[in-house]
């Protein structure tokens, strides 16, 4: 039951997450924004072009951020809570900037993309904090809050920005 509940929470988090950047990126409501979603085939996204390389790499690493969000599910799903932190920071993380070469990557990347890449970094290190803290405390709101952040502001960055 209690793996039940916490798999709800998370999906409605997750879901109320998506609605929530969605309608802060366009200032619209969610019913305009699924508007635009059905009935649009224009692209507004800002194109960022990279050099090949980087953006197969770029490419790589948001799906593995996709592959680690993922198994954080998995992990807090099975009460594993110190190995949901340590995917968040070492994959998500600050820790991840190095690993994901994100200062070569920035260099191409508009202000607002930047700004948006390390917001997701930065609340992926505050989720593996509350996630270990569920460990101790029981209580996953806190961490599952932190997560939509998280995947708030991979949505805001794929609404508004795509790579050429």
């Amino acid at each position: 039951m209690k793996k039940s509940l916490t798999l709800l929470i998370l999906t409605s988090s997750l879901m109320g997450g998506y609605t929530f950047s969605q309608t802060s990126q366009s200032g619209g409501g969610h019913h305009a924004n699924m508007q635009h979603h059905a009935g649009s085939s224009t692209d507004t996204r800002v194109e960022v072009e990279y050099p090949p390389a980087m953006k197969e790499h770029t490419l790589t690493s948001m799906r593995d951020h996709l592959l680690a969000i993922s198994q954080i599910q998995e992990a807090m799903g099975n009460g594993e809570y110190d190995k949901a932190a340590q995917i968040a920071e070492t994959r998500l993380g600050q820790t991840a900037l190095k690993t994901h070469n994100a200062y070569e990557n920035s260099k191409f990347m508009p202000k607002g993309m930047q700004d948006i890449g390390n917001q997701m970094h930065r609340s992926a290190s505050k989720f593996a904090i509350e996630v270990q803290n569920s460990g101790a405390t029981g209580d996953v709101k806190p961490a599952l809050i932190a997560l939509s952040k998280t995947t708030q502001a991979c949505v805001a960055c794929h609404a508004g920005y795509k790579l050429k």
